[in-house]
């Protein structure tokens, strides 16, 4: 599946839908997603001092309940019944949540204590990524419920992903001049200003979708009531299983291609001068990758599952490269890096097509909406993988005998560690994507789950035909 077999060419929502879809999640929300992924551990270990290992259960505890409520989260928006619509009413206090949470994390008040210091970021972090949680779901959740038709909901998909590679651009790249610049104006921590800025941009964006989604939640039917036999009814389906694998692993890969940078140039390039410049090529790698590789590759390759599997390929053999020889020279290790991050970066876009497809089985199998709940399992997913990555980085290191601040004295265990994170272990996350891929069942499926959806594409025109007599 993944792409256009519906027989209608007429979009099936307006620009400005498609527009705030997109900029919901991956605008504002996703600068902040961007900063925290690559400059919080740092923050964490050089300058609030807490120790590697610390941090590594700090960011565990946080992720894993990230996770955990995520199908909590699934159940509540397919149960939701009011009158502004069942997805909707989350976009309007999404905003007001995650500028709160993502500011008050850098907000340091001088704790001396190492406990009460780790016990702060706790709480604010875990209310982030709650707040995360809270506006995820249903945004995944009202796309399908909007859009029946495969090639346009993959052109939002892409939108979206041009908007994600945009954000992270910014939050990776110049997250250092922009916090600076706030300093220089006699701010003493420049990501506080830094965050409220990130969060009047959600606030355009949710509030927007708000207005935009009204009377789009058309494709919907009967959700379970019982939230235990909701997650049961999907997960007892084991064709639902390799794509739940390939949105943890793709969750890693993509996680550590950034997370992983700062740490990797710093103590194993021992270059720190040079941050700034590697995280540019990374970012600007992924905006390629999302605006103009993406689509290519998706016209290509026709399908998003073989379009995932050539970014996972192409980006394995770079990543093998850079392993044994990226220290060779700098612009070698730039050109290589860029090239991995175009083929690479994708693939968080083109799961997203896996969520579609699952959506629609449910349904072919059930005849009942689970879009909230499998946007949820999906979500939590991608919060596991987050978890192993945010926690495992910190958790290497402390066990390779990473010592914080020692630029050119780390040893030779954890330059290992270093460069074991950077290239090898997302190498890893990529083939077993492509096995989940690969060997598949739901695309087995495709004619049934086609014919359904044309099957009511027709019975909502007829709906509205009527409405219109």
């Amino acid at each position: 599946m993944g792409n256009n077999s519906n027989s209608t060419n007429k979009a099936e929502v307006g620009g400005a839908f498609r527009w705030f879809h997109a900029t919901s999640v991956n605008g504002g929300a996703m600068m902040v997603a961007a900063v925290l992924a690559s400059y919080l551990s740092v923050y964490m270990t050089d300058t609030l001092g807490i120790p590697a290992a610390i941090c590594s259960v700090i960011m565990f505890i946080a992720t894993l309940w990230d996770a955990i409520n995520d199908p909590m989260m699934g159940v509540i928006a397919d149960s939701t019944h009011t009158k502004m619509g069942r997805y909707r009413p989350y976009f309007l206090f999404a905003p007001v949540l995650l500028t709160f949470f993502a500011t008050m994390v850098w907000v340091d008040w001088g704790f001396t204590n190492t406990t009460a210091k780790a016990a702060y970021i706790l709480i604010m972090y875990i209310g982030y990524g709650m707040t995360v949680t809270m506006y995820t779901m249903p945004q995944m959740a009202i796309l399908p419920a909007a859009v029946k038709n495969d090639g346009e909901r993959n052109k939002i998909i892409t939108m979206g992903a041009g908007c994600c590679a945009a954000a992270f651009t910014v939050g990776n790249t110049f997250t250092p001049n922009i916090t600076g610049f706030f300093n220089s104006l006699g701010f003493s921590n420049g990501y506080v200003p830094y965050m409220i800025i990130c969060g009047i941009l959600s606030f355009i964006s949710f509030w927007g979708l708000f207005k935009a989604s009204k009377g789009q939640e058309r494709y919907l039917a009967k959700p379970e009531k019982n939230p235990l036999k909701g997650i049961g009814m999907v997960l007892k389906h084991k064709e639902v299983y390799p794509n739940i694998i390939a949105w943890v692993m793709a969750s890693m890969g993509y996680g550590l291609m950034f997370s992983s940078s700062v740490y990797y140039m710093m103590y194993y390039y021992q270059r720190p001068d040079l941050i700034g410049a590697y995280m540019g090529v990374i970012s600007i790698g992924a905006l390629i990758s999302m605006v103009v590789a993406m689509p290519i590759v998706l016209k290509v390759f026709k399908t998003g599952q073989r379009a995932l599997c050539f970014s996972q390929v192409t980006t394995i053999a770079l990543y093998v490269v850079l392993f044994f020889f990226g220290k060779t020279n700098f612009i070698f290790l730039c050109v290589l890096t860029f090239l991995a991050s175009v083929t690479g970066a994708m693939q968080n876009a083109l799961v997203n097509i896996l969520v579609n497809d699952t959506i629609d089985f449910i349904m072919y199998k059930e005849g009942k909406t689970a879009n909230g709940l499998v946007s949820s399992i999906k979500g939590f997913a991608q919060k596991c993988g987050n978890t192993v990555t945010n926690s495992g980085i910190l958790a290497i290191l402390a066990a390779s005998g990473y010592v914080a601040g020692a630029i050119g004295q780390q040893p030779e265990s954890a330059m290992f560690a270093l460069n074991f994170i950077k290239f090898g272990a997302p190498s890893i996350t990529g083939s077993i994507v492509i096995l989940c891929v690969v060997f598949g069942p739901i695309k087995h499926y495709k004619k049934e789950i086609e014919e359904m959806k044309s099957k009511m594409h027709a019975e909502d025109s007829e709906n509205s035909l009527k409405k219109a007599v």
